[in-house]
């Protein structure tokens, strides 16, 4: 699969006319080889070129990690002495051949301990952005990859479920924020969950990244809980709104706006069309009823190995939506001072249309609403 997965690279290389690409530990280097590294004060890198030849740099302690069915065809190590690196990131460099031309990064994941080794390795090349390459390579998921998403959504769903039985009054946002993640263990997510859960109450519920704090709950307060799970590298990504007792009637009504935009947004994607159509059809709905000032965020953002990748959901996109590729539909009304409401989905583009991975009940329920329980 990995062999596959760099073809495709390859061919991604080339037509941008790089000389190839450096990639830091992330899921886009996992995605390529298999490995899973991390990074930390020791550099790692992965260098892939244009006529696919591959390059590892990286710490002694990691080798093992590089199995005999890897597709990385060079290995250069080091030890703990951080005098001998430039000499291993030269000899790394001198076997790519690369002397001159373009070599392509992830902007958001390269950092400056890499990319100064690699200045110095190899003084002629320009480093230059390659985002739109490692989009074009990760957008479109195939089946095996959507399979791990269903998976990651179901188990999200049920350590919810599991977690909304456990929420009493007087709880923290912190205590049921915690009581969340030890359930997304329990029911089966990776360790490494796609982030940390946003748990909001009340007036809280209005900061769309709130973070969790010692505010306790009460009756009448809104809940809004953003939340995903991790299932074999592949993430979801998941936000509803409760009640807890009788909440203001105007909570109810954003509640039935955001749940109408949200529906919207999954009927207007599919494709051939342009992503910001999605945006727009959410969106429309708030405008309507004349909370659109208040709807403050993008629709949608894309999902699978990160939490947030392309393709990205707001108006002016044109980029065009294909089958595979997989984002949220997230709309929401934010009143600070009063609380928030979000309905947020992961959905997959298909023949047909926008196919929802997640199925959790959308509306505004009491936390004792039957339909928790099932």
């Amino acid at each position: 699969m990995q062999n596959a997965r760099i073809k495709k690279l390859v061919d991604l290389i080339q037509e941008q006319d790089y000389q190839g690409v450096a990639i830091n530990p992330s899921p886009s280097l996992s995605y390529l080889s298999g490995l899973q590294l991390h990074l930390m004060e020791r550099p790692s890198l992965l260098i892939i070129t244009q006529h696919g030849n591959t390059v590892m740099i990286l710490p002694k302690l990691e080798q093992g990690k590089i199995g005999e069915d890897s597709p990385i065809e060079s290995v250069f190590t080091y030890g703990d002495d951080p005098a001998t690196w430039p000499d291993v990131f030269r000899n790394a460099g001198a076997a790519l051949g690369i002397t001159t031309g373009k070599i392509g990064i992830e902007p958001t994941m390269m950092r400056f301990l890499e990319l100064s080794y690699l200045q110095q390795a190899l003084p002629g090349v320009e480093f230059v952005d390659g985002n739109q390459i490692f989009a074009q390579l990760r957008m479109r998921k195939d089946a095996d990859e959507i399979v791990k998403m269903k998976k990651a959504a179901e188990i999200a769903q049920i350590a919810l479920k599991k977690t909304l039985r456990a929420v009493h009054e007087g709880m923290t946002e912190k205590e049921i924020a915690n009581e969340l993640v030890i359930q997304l263990l329990r029911c089966g997510s990776d360790p490494k969950i796609p982030f940390e859960p946003i748990v909001a109450m009340g007036e809280n519920s209005a900061n769309p990244h709130a973070v969790p704090t010692n505010r306790t709950l009460q009756q009448g307060d809104v809940l809004l809980i953003d939340w995903g799970a991790n299932f074999d590298g592949y993430f979801s990504d998941i936000t509803r709104t409760f009640a807890f007792g009788a909440v203001d009637n105007e909570i109810h009504t954003l509640g039935r706006i955001v749940h109408q935009a949200n529906r919207a947004g999954r009927k207007a994607g599919k494709p051939g069309l342009a992503a910001g159509l999605v945006d727009q059809a959410a969106r429309s709905v708030i405008s309507a009823s004349g909370y659109g000032e208040a709807f403050t965020h993008r629709t949608g953002h894309g999902l699978g190995m990160e939490a947030h990748e392309a393709p990205y959901i707001y108006g002016e996109n044109q980029a065009i939506l294909e089958v595979g590729m997989t984002f949220t539909v997230e709309p929401g009304i934010y009143c600070p001072g009063k609380g928030g409401v979000r309905i947020e989905d992961d959905v997959v583009v298909t023949e047909d249309g926008l196919e929802s991975l997640t199925d959790f009940p959308r509306q505004v329920l009491s936390l004792d609403d039957p339909l928790l329980s099932n």
